[in-house]
């Protein structure tokens, strides 16, 4: 689908990195205090819900693969923000799940992520969002 209003030379995977670096830029900023990197406030960020995720469910959900994952995962429950175990009645599966300290930063993490969020689209009508989530959906779906 090609819209009139887009210019030919126009690119939604170059606007979407641009977008991502400057996101990141904001809550790097915003986060500082917490001494993370990106790969681990996005590891935290989708665990904020409180769910013991396995390795794999954590590298779909924040776009990673497990084996780069699992350095990531190695930082944070070294500074006790997670911790690794076995899946009962599974124990190839490697379950991570936050700590008490883990919960409260990701709350923190969650909390900006949102605030970013909110800032940042506060200008778009509800369709344009819900477009934006459907179209950011159907990269992340992208097979190679």
């Amino acid at each position: 689908m090609k819209s009139e209003s887009v210019p030919s030379d126009w690119s939604a995977l170059l606007a979407l990195q641009r977008a991502t670096h400057a996101t990141l830029q904001v809550l790097a900023a915003e986060l500082a205090d917490l001494d993370l990197t990106p790969s681990e406030i996005n590891a935290l960020a989708n665990l904020a819900d409180g769910r013991a995720r396995t390795v794999s469910e954590l590298g779909a959900a924040a776009g990673t693969r497990p084996t780069t994952l699992t350095s990531v995962l190695d930082r944070l429950e070294r500074r006790g923000h997670v911790t690794r175990g076995t899946r009962p009645g599974d124990r190839r599966a490697v379950l991570v799940e936050l700590t008490p300290s883990g919960r409260r930063t990701a709350a923190t993490i969650r909390r900006a992520v949102t605030g970013l969020e909110r800032r940042a689209l506060a200008g778009l009508p509800d369709e344009a969002v819900v477009a934006l989530r459907n179209a950011l959906n159907a990269l992340t779906e992208v097979s190679s």
